[in-house]
């Protein structure tokens, strides 16, 4: 919950779980970024030992973290060796024991729960600092707030000051302070940015500058960030890649995840096909109303996914099982939480890979859709598409160049 403390202590002696709540490794220390002008150090993940390796964990990636140990959301592991970027800091390495000016020498950090409408995470809060007496048999301790001793936190870099600026900005408005950035200095930001917050700004910008943006990035690093990107954003990123370099991407990602992106890349631009993503919140006829809700409560969820589940038989992952219907939230939030979603299921309009994009808009405009099922010739569900996808391609490939000029950026703190 938001307002919860956990100490780094106690953190880094936590077991890391899988999705199903088994043990596969132990954290061991905590990465944290600054924060921006004035905001607290935020934790942007885990160092962990697992299979005999020292691996990063994406905070994006736990779904739990409690006495019991940190639990991932799903059973995807990056089992790539960890290796610390510029501006991050490990408060077990680097931070516990520290002396400070005072003479005093830090003993804990304290780590806070917070969330707003859009996500969670948790931040810095509270710094324990022991002092040590000669001829005192017990250390003296205080809790100190975070501020008192920032310069722990502090950024060693430009590039990592203005990544931690950018960090809570509408990753749109991100996109636009780094294209008035040079080339070179866009490299250096892609660098100090973390995995997740990269990927955000990839999929804000053409697929030119992508390509541009990420030509530095060696292959461990790069597919850690496109591994963070929505399936329909990174299919149309590997489309523009040359041939090479797209499949050394595909060999080095979990096996799942490239057998989907292969299947995408089939797909005609043009077709619905082409549109959709098979990143969907799917459950069965006999699931009920309180799972539905509690699958639409995860933040990472795009606004135009999660206002409806999609009912199908097993398996519910695409390809899934013989298709249903659909579920609106808006229905979900007026029955009883332990009805079957069997029971609230809506015939929508559906369509195939193959549809040309022109139907596809067309339906979406006459029966004022949030987003289609597209379905195989079985009538499995393979993947939806999004209405904000609509919108982009109804916009046009430079759409966002045209909003570049017709916007006034924040100015990047960097010099250009």
């Amino acid at each position: 919950m938001a307002g919860d403390v956990i100490y780094a202590f106690r953190v880094t002696r936590l077991p890391l779980l899988d999705a199903g709540g088994a043990q596969i490794g132990r954290i061991e220390d905590i990465v944290v970024v600054p924060g921006r002008p004035g905001k607290a150090p935020r934790v942007v993940g885990f160092v962990a030992n697992s299979q005999r390796r020292r691996i990063f964990v994406n905070w994006a990636r736990i779904g739990e973290l409690d006495g019991g140990g940190a639990q991932l959301r799903s059973w995807d592991v990056d089992l790539h060796p960890f290796r610390r970027r510029a501006g991050e800091t490990l408060i077990g390495a680097e931070i516990i024991d520290q002396s400070i000016a005072s003479g005093e020498s830090v003993s804990d950090v304290g780590l806070e729960h917070k969330s707003d409408d859009v996500s969670d995470w948790w931040e810095v809060s509270t710094v324990r600092l022991v002092r040590r007496h000669v001829l005192k048999p017990r250390p003296s301790y205080r809790l100190v707030d975070w501020r008192e001793v920032q310069q722990l936190f502090a950024a060693h870099t430009a590039m990592a000051a203005e990544a931690a600026r950018l960090r809570d900005m509408h990753p749109s408005d991100v996109a636009v302070v780094v294209r008035a950035l040079p080339q070179s200095q866009r490299r250096q930001l892609a660098e100090a940015m973390d995995d997740e917050r990269l990927a955000d700004l990839l999929e804000e910008l053409p697929e030119d500058e992508q390509l541009r943006l990420i030509e530095g990035l060696d292959l461990d690093r790069l597919v850690g960030v496109l591994e963070e990107m929505e399936y329909d954003d990174l299919t149309d990123l590997l489309g523009e890649m040359p041939d090479q370099q797209r499949e050394a991407v595909l060999e080095a990602m979990d096996d799942e995840d490239a057998e989907v992106l292969t299947r995408l890349l089939s797909y005609d631009e043009r077709t619905a096909g082409g549109l959709m993503t098979p990143d969907v919140i799917i459950l069965g006829p006999d699931d009920t109303v309180a799972e539905a809700l509690a699958q639409l409560r995860d933040p990472n969820w795009s606004q135009a996914v999660a206002s409806q589940v999609f009912i199908c038989q097993g398996p519910f992952m695409p390809p899934t099982g013989r298709y249903l219907g659909v579920v609106y939230a808006q229905r979900l939030l007026r029955e009883p939480p332990s009805m079957a979603l069997g029971r609230c299921l809506r015939n929508i309009p559906t369509t195939t890979p193959d549809a040309p994009e022109q139907e596809v808009h067309e339906q979406f405009a006459h029966y004022n859709l949030m987003a289609l099922p597209v379905l195989d010739e079985a009538g499995r569900l393979l993947g939806a598409i999004a209405v904000d996808d609509v919108v982009d391609r109804l916009l046009g490939v430079d759409w966002r160049s045209r909003q570049r000029r017709r916007t006034t950026p924040v100015q990047p703190m960097v010099t250009p």
